[in-house]
């Protein structure tokens, strides 16, 4: 069969300092040329509906598949899915990602009747076996691994056993040097792990992506110089936290002997001094990392299960900005946290050159503990709006932080306009 996977288009940030490549969609992209189908990629990042409706005239894909990481697309998405059934009447369409993963039936309902399902889970483990489904028996969908569809639903999502078998199908992407990090251009992404360890309380990833595993430094070293050689000279790691693996020291030697600089998100209880110094020479710019709470009861209000001391903390942050171009430590408001002494926290760090965030205040995403302790049950359909509503009443008289809109809109008035 023809299979087109569609990355949609971009949100404002991405337009202006930040936009990586649909990393996920060509891992996905690869499992599906191993599976023996004919598969192409457009990333509405960097190409125009009118670009995806031509490749839809002239190709005729058999199926197209959607990605959906943020909610914020899904407008676009559902509009996209009934023009596409319009022109293509029989083609299959269905959309995965993790945004879709949350929403599954809320989305079939919008989309009415042009999306055929939704995937949960990691797509790259299950989408050779939907595609064998939608090519034989389209009613067997309901029995695949993750499936939400008008027939039904499948068994729980099916996750990658080992990351070895996979890779990205890179070829496929038409505009390759389009994709940056402020000034860093050409930028590309690289897993090295996936999932995470921990269970942070606001952290949505228990039912996505909660298993750790880790790649094989080789294969990650390939994919390194393979990139280098098209003329990449910035690689940011998308680990969910880099440095958790047994190989991190391994492929950061060998990254200092390459020519690239490199950025990622961690934890800062994963180095210290001489781990920092080395990422100093494997050429890393950019070192963003989650403190949340300068308490240690914050922190563990929080279950960040964090090993170090605020005072250790603060040291390392600075020992990282000796090392490390942009070392960033976010904040999460707590009551466990005085504001004057948040204050004195980021004075200290910014005099030394670390940006730290004001206190963002928490989102119970759904599907996180936090969720649950919120609301004293899983989320359902109306997870999300419940969420956002409670979000926006608590929040809303006295502020957010300074790096989100200070009058947000709810989602009923954010929908009207679209």
């Amino acid at each position: 069969m023809k299979i087109l996977a569609v990355h949609p288009s971009p949100l404002m940030y991405t337009k202006i300092y930040l936009r990586l490549e649909p990393l996920g969609l060509e891992l996905v992209a690869q499992a599906v040329r191993q599976a023996g189908h004919e598969i192409r990629l457009i990333d509405l990042q960097v190409e125009s509906h009118r670009d995806y409706f031509k490749l839809l005239q002239n190709w005729r894909p058999d199926v197209v598949a959607f990605s959906c990481n943020y909610l914020a697309n899904v407008p676009e998405i559902v509009d996209l899915a009934k023009l596409t059934k319009s022109m293509l009447p029989e083609s299959f369409v269905f959309v995965g990602g993790h945004s879709a993963s949350f929403i599954a039936d809320r989305f079939l309902e919008h989309g009415e009747g042009a999306i055929d399902c939704i995937l949960k889970g990691e797509g790259e483990a299950v989408v050779p076996e939907l595609l064998q489904a939608i090519e034989h028996d389209r009613t067997a969908i309901a029995r695949v691994p993750g499936v939400v569809s008008p027939f039904g639903s499948g068994p729980a999502p099916r996750f990658v056993e080992t990351l070895a078998a996979i890779s990205p199908a890179r070829d496929l992407l038409r505009h390759r040097k389009k994709y940056f990090i402020g000034v860093l251009d050409p930028c590309a992404s690289i897993e090295f792990a996936r999932g995470c360890p921990w269970a942070c309380t606001f952290c949505n990833k228990t039912l996505f992506r909660n298993k750790f595993r880790e790649r094989d430094v080789d294969a990650v070293l390939a994919e390194v110089d393979a990139l280098v050689a098209r003329g990449v000279d910035y690689i940011y790691f998308i680990d969910e936290i880099f440095g958790v693996g047994k190989q991190v020291r391994v492929l950061l030697e060998e990254i200092a002997r390459r020519p690239l600089a490199i950025g990622f998100q961690s934890r800062i209880d994963l180095w210290d001094e001489d781990t920092l110094e080395l990422l100093g020479r494997a050429h890393c710019v950019s070192f963003e990392c989650g403190i949340e709470s300068i308490t240690e009861e914050g922190r563990e209000d929080l279950n960040k299960n964090c090993k170090y001391s605020t005072d250790r903390i603060e040291t390392l942050l600075i020992e990282a900005r000796k090392h490390i171009p942009w070392v960033q430590a976010n904040l999460i408001e707590t009551t466990k946290d005085e504001p004057t002494e948040v204050e004195r926290f980021q004075n200290r760090l910014k005099a030394n050159g670390v940006w730290v965030s004001e206190p963002v205040p928490m989102f119970p995403f759904p599907g996180s503990p936090q969720y649950i302790q919120t609301f004293g049950s899983e989320p359902d359909d109306n997870a999300w709006e419940r969420a956002h509503e409670f979000y926006l009443r608590l929040f809303g008289e006295h502020g957010f932080s300074d790096i989100q809109e200070q009058h947000p809109k709810s989602l009923a008035e954010l929908e009207c306009a679209c």
